[in-house]
């Protein structure tokens, strides 16, 4: 499977073990959001049938509780497939990538929050 190998390639690059997420699992992402750009991702602690990550397009991020819908992780590749290879990043682990542009780090301050 080509996604589970990027997935894999993203881990080592890191220095980190793969946590890949199950297909049941929900992630939040902001469907309202999606066609703009930077694409945002990131991963809090995996908790109540969640596994943690957080996705959101463009510049702006709310604090409105309903900024963020649950999806199946299953179903990403239908919305977001160019995400689908940092799912497996372990809790803290963030992303952003827009045209030409991919970054992904570390964030202590996720399990502070």
């Amino acid at each position: 499977m080509v996604v589970a190998k990027e997935q894999k390639s993203i881990c080592c690059t890191h220095g980190v073990i793969e946590v890949i997420p199950s297909p049941n699992e929900k992630l939040g992402i902001a469907l309202q959001t999606i066609g703009q750009l930077p694409i945002n991702g990131l991963r809090h602690p995996i908790e109540n049938g969640t596994c943690g990550w957080y996705i959101w397009c463009g510049e702006k991020f709310s604090e409105d509780p309903d900024f963020f819908k649950p999806l199946h992780v299953e179903h990403i590749h239908e919305y977001l497939p160019s995400v689908e290879k940092y799912l497996a990043l372990p809790v803290g682990f963030r992303f952003l990538i827009s045209e030409n542009y991919e970054d992904i780090w570390f964030d202590e301050t996720i399990n502070k929050l």
